[in-house]
């Protein structure tokens, strides 16, 4: 959530958050121009009109978490400047770069490394998770789309975030599941 509210460009709290569990995820927020307070057992992220690129090394923990590195490089895609992304944990961890670069994201590979130049917006197109982090990055990538996105394989979404398209209307997103195996994404 923390990182669909950077995306979009938001304030939200977030609560309960266990923040020493996300220090890296933080870290990178913050670089990137995001405010980020502890609140109660929450935190509350407040994101300014233009973000800046960064750089990342994906880690075992307590380092930047693999798994949040395809839904970050959505956020990525969206922001002013060059960003560099490093897979250093697990091989083949980029399936979610093609289906970015169809919704107009800057980004090229070699190897592990990617480079992002960030645009003004993506646009909306039908895209495809093929696995958990894929089809989140596909969502938060949507949600900062200028037009409708429709996520395929949300078989995969629904293995690790459960009823993600009604979380997120809770907090103001224009996000409807169509069936079973996708979802169509309005402007935020």
């Amino acid at each position: 959530f923390l990182i669909a509210a950077a995306v979009t460009r938001s304030r939200l709290h977030v609560t309960p958050v266990e923040s020493s569990h996300l220090n890296a995820v933080l870290a990178k927020l913050e670089a990137m121009g995001c405010s980020i307070s502890p609140q109660g057992q929450g935190l509350t992220i407040t994101t300014p009109g233009q973000l800046r690129g960064c750089e990342l090394r994906t880690q075992p923990f307590p380092g930047f978490p693999t798994d949040l590195q395809a839904p970050f490089m959505a956020l990525l895609a969206t922001v002013q400047g060059d960003s560099l992304v490093t897979e250093t944990v697990f091989e083949n961890r980029l399936q979610h770069v093609a289906e970015l670069q169809r919704m107009g994201a800057q980004i090229h590979t070699n190897g592990n490394v990617t480079i992002l130049k960030g645009v003004p917006m993506l646009s909306g197109v039908p895209v495809a998770g093929t696995d958990l982090r894929a089809a989140a990055a596909m969502v938060i990538a949507g949600l900062a789309a200028d037009g409708a996105t429709h996520v395929a394989g949300l078989e995969h979404l629904d293995r690790g975030y459960t009823r993600l398209e009604e979380r997120l209307q809770a907090v103001g997103a224009r996000i409807s599941r169509i069936d079973a195996t996708r979802t169509a994404l309005l402007a935020a």
